[in-house]
């Protein structure tokens, strides 16, 4: 029977090692701690987090490195952005061919501004890159904890290793496609949780259905340009993992990153909802900050993210920049500095 590692006890982590199991797969679930490892042993899943569901039979925790991915056909990163290099360095010694690694945090490296299968990249053996894949899509894990379907894409630069992955990682009500472009499925994913931010406050703010479309579309027009001007495709971002992710996000309160929106435009503080939110994390604050530097170094234009950046790291009003975002003096919809939209789309209608 196949075996598959989860790293990183997260709601995320937890929900695929639950899908994992009921499918039939032998699934070690790898805690930071000894002491971790034994509470949910004994204890069962966080009760709250995840909604009362039990531990199946098929899952073992442990925190001992060697005993989680020895003889893993799949090594699943559910790990926080901020801590993905820490954890691929405390298993990679382990890694052995044909292993599939495969990411599913969405984020990116504050400092290095790096996306996570280049931070995997770098720290696993050369002979192993080719195995790095990237899971997203629209995953609400509570919906998915329910049984309600739930559709994701699979990335990897080989076509057998997409399928492999596929394969091996599709559940009953957990559809998986495949995908080439992992650039472009990673920055849907991450770029998202930064328009989901600015989705809550025009909720919290009550400004209604019109105003959120027409953030959310012109939100999907700048992640489609930083995408492209990082190597993407910008038509990958109209996929799952682009469109389906930042709809689901965008609309849903069960999204950290709505939530952290809607209560920084109803007068909390960062740290109060930080304390809210316990040990779950979200993604969109310090993707707001890795994305504002790379769009200082590329010179292109913004303006969602570089708003709502003042509003995480600067301390200005979420009332008065929602208002200057839906104010924006309006141009053509693909027109912004250095965007380069038209000129893909040119270069795509001489193609065909």
């Amino acid at each position: 029977m196949a075996k598959v590692t989860v790293i990183g006890t997260t709601t995320w982590g937890m929900t695929l090692s639950y899908l994992m199991a009921n499918k039939g797969l032998n699934v070690s679930l790898w805690a930071r701690t000894p002491q971790e490892a034994q509470k949910i042993a004994q204890e069962g899943f966080d009760a709250v987090r995840m909604q009362g569901v039990k531990i199946p039979a098929g899952i073992k925790v442990t925190s001992d490195t060697s005993e989680a991915v020895d003889r893993a056909e799949a090594v699943i990163l559910a790990v926080p952005s901020q801590t993905m290099r820490t954890n691929i360095r405390a298993i990679r010694k382990f890694l052995k061919s044909p292993v599939l690694i495969v990411s599913a945090a969405k984020g990116l490296e504050l400092g290095s501004n790096k996306r996570m299968s280049e931070v995997i990249a770098e720290e696993v053996d050369r002979s192993l890159r080719h195995n790095i894949c990237v899971l997203s899509g629209p995953n609400l894990y509570r919906e998915i904890l329910k049984g309600l379907p739930a559709s994701s894409v699979i990335a990897a630069e080989k076509e057998d290793i997409a399928n492999r992955a596929q394969k091996l990682l599709t559940a009953p009500n957990f559809s998986i496609f495949i995908q080439h472009d992992i650039i472009g499925v990673e920055l849907g994913g991450t770029l998202k949780n930064i328009i989901a931010i600015g989705a809550g406050m025009i909720d919290g703010l009550g400004y209604g259905d019109n105003a959120k479309a027409a953030f959310i579309t012109r939100g999907l027009t700048e992640m489609s340009a930083l995408s492209l001007a990082m190597g993407a495709s910008p038509l990958t971002l109209s996929g799952l993992s682009g469109l389906g992710d930042l709809i689901a996000t965008c609309a849903s309160s069960l999204s950290r990153n709505h939530f952290v929106g809607y209560e920084l435009s109803r007068g909390k503080s960062m740290e109060e909802i930080r304390q809210a939110l316990g040990s779950e994390v979200s993604e969109g604050v310090t993707t707001t900050a890795a994305v504002w530097d790379i769009a200082q170094h590329l010179r292109l234009e913004m303006p969602i993210t570089e708003r709502l950046y003042k509003v995480l790291y600067k301390g200005s009003d979420p009332g008065r920049i929602i208002a200057e975002i839906l104010g924006i003096e309006g141009r053509h919809e693909l027109a912004g500095h250095r965007w380069n939209l038209f000129s893909f789309l040119r270069r795509k209608g001489h193609q065909r």
